[in-house]
């Protein structure tokens, strides 16, 4: 869903490419960490490992015939480069050239973000009179991981193994008597296993075989752990929402996209998803119905995570071992 703005916008594409990328301003990042297609920079054992810097040499095109025919004046475009996770913001003036090819370059300094940036075009003008009115962006942006080495688009929940008591991440010792939490504040949700809470935990998660008894553990555990995420992700992506001009809200992109069109549908079953969204934000700000909206949202992390089926199979175990014991 795209946002709708009470002025003129561009109708057309804008496109955005990375010709380079060099390394502390002397080494070029290898061309099989570039992906053109994914639109993914992977930034993660990029030559040398304590880098401070990349430059990206960038390259947009606008429709430079509807630009022309338009009602705006003073038109900039820009490149914007974020991380929600550090709420950083870095912009970049891309400069028009002769042939209507406008072309520039953007720093991202490595102590400003965690794990993956966003880099991306919007094109400002002036409009009756208004100065800085968005009037165009790029339908799909580029992804910077300065965690992976492979540049892969599309990624799968994460899960990190730490000590929250004594490891290096400091902001996990206030969580040290939890045996695990969900982090969604970055690009890709993150489970952390915290290896020094529970005994045998990340032992039990990893294993494959074991007795009745161990499976059953390790399903209930995994199961549970499940239905945080799930419940942890849906909470992040409906406090994401964006609102349109006129109140509608916009239905937000990668995981968080995904995870409200998979629990939508039993959260608030029958609804399309526009009214649904709409529903849930008017709970969410003015708190109408919003206690009662846990219930089925705890219905559908149970249903992704299997939880119902897992109990199910676990409660038949200790029957029949209790059947096995009376005999």
């Amino acid at each position: 869903m795209k946002s709708v703005y009470p002025y003129t916008t561009l109708f057309g594409d804008i496109a955005l490419d990375v010709l380079a990328i060099t390394v502390d301003g002397t080494s070029p990042l290898p061309y099989s960490h570039v992906s053109k297609p994914e639109r993914t920079v992977a930034l993660h054992q990029s030559g040398r490992e304590r880098w401070e810097y990349c430059t990206l040499r960038l390259q947009a095109t606008l429709p430079e015939e509807e630009i022309s025919q338009g009602e705006w004046t003073d038109l900039v475009c820009l490149a914007v480069l974020t991380e929600k996770a550090t709420n950083a913001r870095t912009t970049a003036r891309l400069e028009r050239s002769i042939d209507g090819v406008w072309s520039g370059s953007i720093d991202l300094h490595r102590h400003r973000h965690l794990s993956r940036a966003v880099l991306g075009l919007t094109v400002v003008a002036s409009i009756d009179g208004v100065d800085g009115r968005a009037i165009g962006t790029t339908e799909q942006d580029w992804y910077l991981d300065l965690k992976a080495a492979v540049p892969v688009r599309q990624r799968e929940i994460e899960i990190v193994q730490a000590d929250f008591r004594a490891g290096p991440e400091e902001w996990l010792r206030p969580y040290k008597d939890s045996p695990w939490i969900v982090e969604t504040g970055g690009d890709v949700p993150t489970v952390y296993l915290n290896t020094g809470s529970v005994d045998g935990l990340i032992e039990l998660l990893g294993a494959t075989g074991g007795s009745p008894a161990e499976k059953l553990l390790r399903d209930m555990a995994s199961s549970q752990i499940a239905q945080d995420a799930w419940t942890a992700m849906f909470h992040t992506a409906i406090a994401d929402l964006d609102i349109d001009e006129d109140g509608t809200p916009v239905m937000p992109t990668g995981w968080r996209e995904a995870v409200l069109r998979m629990m939508l549908p039993d959260v608030l079953p029958g609804r399309q998803f526009t009214d649904a969204l709409h529903d849930i934000e008017e709970r969410r700000t003015k708190g109408f119905g919003w206690a009662e909206l846990q219930t089925t949202v705890q219905y559908a992390a149970g249903k992704r995570s299997q939880i119902a089926k897992k109990l199910t199979s676990a409660v038949r175990v200790v029957d029949r071992e209790e059947r096995s014991g009376d005999r």
